[in-house]
């Protein structure tokens, strides 16, 4: 039995299996209609979600299989003071699958340490969001035809952004990707990001906070939102919300082949109308996420191969 707390978790040889069976997957969906007849998915939600619980639940219906599970700790027996160790004894007699996501960092890895099903992290705290760097993967790949050699820039909330740091930890073990980071001072990326990752790997990177400096040389852009949820106080978010906004001008100062992505939710980071430019990307993103959800089931099921 198998689980995925981090994307780290597969090497890159399966990995790259992985988003091949999601290009196949999107190409001939009719081949996995019924792979998982009879199997059922936990979605235990302690937050609140829409694409990632949605997608998840769209995945395994897609595959023929069945979901059942909850989208707030608050209609749980976490509300009664149920540990996360005891709600995965109990869901593991209930379902073939779970997908986890928590506020607490780590929730998820202690759940798969007592589960009897596969575990899959849909996201914990500030720490990691796996799932969503694998839709990044197959998107970029999917579009730009390579992994290795581009340049991609950060923007925005790189301190609290756990999609910044699962795809972060992703591409650096792909051959010459360089990485801009583009925030202000106070939503830099974090130092074991910095130091223990990037120059610990020897990836060529650099720090800027104006977004019109690095358009030019990106060949991806990762826009995320300023997370108000992780803030300590209403005065930093208020000050820091509006610091980016990618606007129609300033994709002017783009590459033609430029894409940009963004996991979403959006707030006013992207104007919308960014969303007519061909190298608006996000919303495709969506979509792949259900494919590389649907690959992820069926290899921690052990169908993939059926």
């Amino acid at each position: 039995m198998r689980h995925l707390m981090s994307p780290l978790d597969f090497s890159v040889e399966e990995l790259d299996k992985l988003l091949d069976l999601a290009n196949d997957i999107e190409a001939h969906p009719e081949k996995y209609a019924h792979k998982c007849d009879g199997k059922k998915l936990a979605t235990c939600f302690y937050e609140p979600s829409t694409r990632t619980r949605l997608s998840f639940e769209a995945a395994m219906l897609n595959l023929g299989g069945s979901v059942l599970g909850f989208h707030s700790a608050d209609s749980s027996s976490a509300a009664k003071g149920e540990s996360v160790s005891d709600t995965i004894r109990v869901i593991s007699c209930y379902a073939d699958i779970c997908a986890m996501r928590h506020p607490k960092e780590g929730a998820p890895l202690v759940a798969s340490e007592k589960s009897r099903i596969p575990v899959i992290n849909a996201g914990d705290g500030g720490h990691q969001h796996p799932t969503q760097t694998l839709a990044d993967l197959l998107t970029i790949r999917s579009i730009k035809g390579r992994l290795n050699n581009i340049t991609i820039g950060f923007c925005g909330d790189l301190k609290f952004g756990r999609t910044v740091h699962s795809l972060i930890n992703a591409l650096i073990r792909y051959d010459n990707v360089r990485i801009v980071l583009i925030s202000p001072e106070e939503l830099k990326v974090p130092d074991y990001v910095r130091d223990d990752v990037l120059r610990a790997n020897n990836i060529e990177f650099k720090e800027v906070e104006k977004l019109e400096d690095a358009m030019g040389e990106l060949d991806v852009l990762y826009m995320t939102r300023v997370q108000k949820e992780r803030f300590f106080n209403e005065e930093d978010y208020v000050r820091l919300k509006d610091f980016y906004i990618l606007t129609k001008e300033k994709m002017e100062l783009a590459k033609d082949d430029m894409i940009v992505l963004h996991p979403l939710p959006r707030v006013n980071e992207i104007s919308v109308d960014v969303d007519d430019d061909p190298r608006a990307c996000y919303f495709r993103q969506a979509q792949y996420a259900v494919y590389v959800r649907m690959a992820l089931i069926l290899t921690l099921l052990g169908l993939a191969e059926d």
